[in-house]
Formats: C-alpha cells, sequence, structure tokens
C-alpha cells in the first residue's frame, strides 16, 4: 500500500479542458496582507507550498494568505497576536478571515468574529453535528490532507444563516514554545477535486488497517468523509456496493459496473479497467444538474485497497471545475 502523499503525487491529475479564474475578493485582502508582510519586514515565503493541487485561484490564495499568517506567528510569537489584533482588518473580507486557536480549542485571535475571543470551541458542532475543532485537529495529523481542509457549515458575520464553508490550518509552534492552530475558510467554496482525493485516500488507508470495521466512521454522517453533496462510498470487484453511494443502506443492489451516466457512457467500467493496472484513477460522467436540466460534468476519484486479500474500492463523487474558475 502505498503512502497517502505518493498516492496523490500519482492521481493528482484530473482531467483538464477548463480555464483559470475565481472570485477576485480574496485575492484583494491577500495581496493586502502580502503588503503588510512586506512592510512588517516579513517576506512571502510561498516556494515552500505546492499548490498544484487545486484547480481554484481562490483556493490558492486562501492557503498562501494562512500560511503567511502561520509564518509570521512563527517568528514573531505571541507578539504576532497583537499584531493581528491591531490589523484586524488586513485578515477578513466579506467571504474570509482568519483564526487562531491554541490545541486545547480556545480561540485567541478572531478576524471575523471578535466576540468568540477567549472562548473553548473543542465542543462546538455545526447545524449536522460535525465537531468542527475536533475534526481540525484530526486533518492537522492526516497525511492525506497536507493542508488540513474541514468542510462544515457556519454562519457568515452578522448573519444568523450557516452557509457552507471549507477551511485550512497549519500548525505552528511559536518561539516561547506555544503550538497554535492558523486558518482560514471560504463560504461557499468551490467544490475542489483534491477535496474528494483527500477523503477517499484517508478512507482507504483506514480500511487497509481496519478491513470492513472502518466502514462505521466512514458512513457516519458528522465524520470527514461526508460534507455537503459527497459521500464516500465502497464497492466490491463485482461492482456490489459495501458503502452504498446514495442511501444509508445497501437495500437496493443497484450494480455499480452496468450503471450509465446521461450521454449512455459506463464510468465505474472505465475505472475498473483503469484499476487493473493502478492504484487510483479519476473519471469523467455527464449528470443532470440539482436545479437545472442542462448537463453538468462531474468527477470520479476510485482508489483501491486490498484487505486480508480482498479488493475493495473507495470512491466519491464531485463536480467537475468548469470555466471561469
Amino acid at each position: 500500500m502505498r503512502s497517502g502523499e505518493e498516492a496523490r503525487v500519482r492521481c493528482s491529475k484530473i482531467p483538464r479542458g477548463v480555464t483559470r479564474g475565481a472570485s477576485e475578493i480574496l485575492g484583494v485582502v491577500f495581496a493586502a496582507f502580502v503588503l503588510f508582510l512586506g512592510l512588517s519586514g516579513c517576506a512571502s515565503r510561498h516556494e515552500a507550498l505546492d499548490l498544484s493541487m487545486y484547480q481554484y485561484r481562490d483556493t490558492k490564495n486562501l492557503v498562501q494568505f494562512v500560511y503567511d499568517a502561520a509564518l509570521m506567528l512563527e517568528e514573531m510569537g505571541v507578539a504576532g497576536l497583537k499584531e493581528l489584533s491591531s490589523s484586524r482588518d488586513h485578515y477578513r473580507s466579506s467571504s474570509t478571515y482568519l483564526y487562531v486557536y491554541d490545541i486545547e480549542g480556545t480561540n485567541l485571535f478572531h478576524a471575523g468574529m471578535e466576540e468568540l475571543e477567549g472562548q473553548n470551541l473543542w465542543d462546538v458542532a455545526d447545524k449536522n453535528g460535525k465537531p468542527v475543532f475536533q475534526l481540525v485537529i484530526e486533518a492537522l495529523s492526516d497525511p492525506s490532507n497536507p493542508h488540513a481542509w474541514v468542510h462544515y457549515s457556519w454562519w457568515e458575520p452578522g448573519s444568523f444563516y450557516p452557509v457552507p464553508k471549507s477551511s485550512c490550518h497549519f500548525l505552528v509552534t511559536t518561539p516561547e514554545g506555544r503550538v497554535l492552530v492558523v486558518g482560514g475558510g471560504l463560504d461557499y467554496p468551490h467544490e475542489e477535486p483534491e477535496f474528494i482525493r483527500i477523503v477517499v485516500d484517508a478512507g482507504a488507508e483506514l480500511i487497509a488497517s481496519q478491513g470492513t470495521a472502518a466502514f462505521d466512521e466512514i458512513e457516519d454522517p458528522v465524520s470527514k468523509y461526508n460534507y455537503r453533496d459527497v459521500r464516500v462510498f465502497v464497492f466490491d470487484g463485482n461492482g456490489e456496493s459495501l458503502i452504498s453511494p446514495t442511501v444509508n443502506s445497501t437495500f437496493t443492489q443497484t450494480n455499480l459496473l452496468e450503471c450509465v451516466d446521461e450521454v449512455g457512457e459506463r464510468p465505474f467500467a472505465r475505472a475498473m479497467e483503469d484499476l487493473s493496472t493502478a492504484e487510483c484513477t479519476w473519471e469523467v460522467f455527464m449528470a443532470r444538474g440539482p436545479y437545472q436540466r442542462a448537463l453538468v460534468r462531474k468527477t470520479l476519484y476510485v482508489r483501491r485497497v486490498t484487505w486480508m486479500g480482498d479488493e475493495m474500492f473507495v470512491a466519491a463523487i464531485t463536480d467537475l471545475p468548469e470555466p471561469p474558475y
């Protein structure tokens, strides 16, 4: 079994045919932050970041934005928290903001919701029951998830209505020896194919170590394996569901290898052909959009895993990036 990072490198190239572009708001905030760092004498060192797996500009900008803040705290230590608080507007926009926690879940800085500072959020769950900070700690220790992405629902500053959110995080040890979690997120994020690569690879590694005992955790709706419209599922070499992609049981035994998309293609059958010689693969297929009749492109990521001599296939589906992005 290859490591999560090796699998990511091998399977990170999804079908292309799209162009770049995205929300400009985060780009403006990020540019201001870089200027602030330059004025404060802390150079941006993005050459240490691998962002090649991301398709959207605002995703890349967010990772750089949080990474630079982590560098500042790593160098300045606790004094950096005062620097953040004195320049709060540099670290927020209408769709994103920076935050810092200690490792026990106490908020030390929050650019979007100052009222959270000093509160411990270890046990706080979103509207779907996801324990957000606990998932952050889990993500920071997951080798399949190098930028510690977590997906959940949260409310926008000044609003009461929860919105979908994806956040990335870095772990920092300050010169004083304090361990801090530095993070930032996007409201209404684009569905990066990398996001499903992360959870599928993690699910495959869990099955490789625990076998079918891992199924309960993968099926748990508050686990990292289920978010928004994404659901990690598992099937065997005959195309029979072990964890269904659509329901919470396998009472409907639809053979996935026989399933066709809206233009008559068989994405699972094609994937199995690839997986005869590879550990993982991407397939593109056509589906009807949930709020429109027009066809949309989806991408399927599948990873092969072996447990006690039996082969299983772990998979998830998300939207394929469309121009502009």
